[in-house]
C-alpha cells in the first residue's frame, strides 16, 4: 500500500512540477519577481496537500510565535526532500540559498532560476560567498528572508552533520536575525528515498538568535548557538 501511496504522489507531484513550473516560466517575462515568488508558495502548498491525500503524510508546525519581522535567515534542518518542495508555504517570503548543478534540472530547476532563488557554486569558495552575501543584502533590503541549510547537505535522523558558519556570516553582516528549524521530516521520507510513511511531521521553530552589532569573531559562538538550538529540538521531537 505504501509503495501504491508513494507512486500517485509521485504522478502528482510530476504533473504539478510541469504545470508550475511552466507557470512561473511563462509569467516570467510579463509578471513582477513577487508573483512569480507567490507561485512558489501555491506550488508548496498544493505539494502539501498532495502528500497528504495520497500517502497520508502531514505536518504540523510549532513555534511560529518565534518568528521577528522580516526579513531574517532561516537555517533549518535538512533530511529530505520534503522540506524544499513545501517549506516555502510555512514561513513569510523567502528565497533559497541552493548549490548551482539544480539550476540546470529542466523545468524545476528553470522555474528556480525565474523566481529569483539563490544559487552557490561551491566550487568558487570566496567569489561564491561574496556573490551570496551581495545576493542575501539585496534581498533583505526588500523585507525577503533567506534560507540555508547550514549542515549543506542532508542527513539521516539521528545524525548530526558538520555545521557551517555560511548563513551565520550573511545574518551578521546585514544584522538581521537567526531563525532556527528542527523537524523530523526524514522519519517519514527518508533521503534519498521512494516511500513516503503516513504521520505527521513535527516542525519547530525556535527562538530567533539576534546579531546585530556582534563583532565578527562572534560568529562561532552564534553557529554554536544555532546547532544547540536545532539540536535540542530534534532531540526533542525524534524517535528514541
Amino acid at each position: 500500500m505504501i509503495t501504491m501511496r508513494s507512486a500517485l504522489f509521485f504522478i502528482v507531484f510530476i504533473l504539478g512540477v510541469i504545470f508550475f513550473a511552466l507557470a512561473i516560466l511563462l509569467a516570467w517575462p510579463v509578471t513582477p519577481l513577487s508573483f512569480r515568488r507567490r507561485l512558489t508558495r501555491v506550488w508548496a502548498a498544493y505539494n502539501s496537500r498532495m502528500l497528504a491525500v495520497t500517502c497520508g503524510l502531514r505536518h504540523r508546525v510549532l513555534g511560529s510565535e518565534h518568528l521577528p519581522p522580516p526579513p531574517f535567515v532561516i537555517l533549518a534542518k535538512h533530511q529530505s526532500a520534503w522540506e524544499t518542495v513545501t517549506l516555502h508555504n510555512l514561513f513569510p517570503d523567502f528565497v533559497w540559498v541552493l548549490k548551482q548543478s539544480l539550476r540546470y534540472i529542466p523545468l524545476f530547476g528553470w522555474a528556480l532560476v525565474a523566481s529569483g532563488q539563490i544559487f552557490i557554486d561551491r566550487a568558487h569558495g570566496v567569489e561564491a560567498m561574496k556573490r551570496l552575501h551581495r545576493q542575501g543584502q539585496e534581498n533583505f533590503a526588500h523585507g525577503v528572508s533567506l534560507l540555508v541549510f547550514p549542515e549543506g547537505t542532508r542527513v539521516a535522523p539521528g545524525t548530526v552533520g558538520e555545521y557551517k558558519a555560511g548563513g551565520v556570516g550573511i545574518a551578521m553582516a546585514a544584522g538581521v536575525p537567526i531563525v532556527p528549524v528542527a523537524h523530523n521530516a526524514g522519519e517519514f521520507w527518508g533521503r534519498r528515498a521512494f516511500h513516503k510513511r503516513p504521520g505527521e511531521i513535527q516542525v519547530r521553530i525556535g527562538p530567533s538568535i539576534p546579531t546585530a552589532g556582534l563583532p565578527r569573531h562572534a560568529r562561532q559562538e552564534v553557529l554554536d548557538r544555532v546547532q544547540a538550538s536545532i539540536e535540542g529540538m530534534m532531540a526533542e521531537i525524534s524517535r528514541p
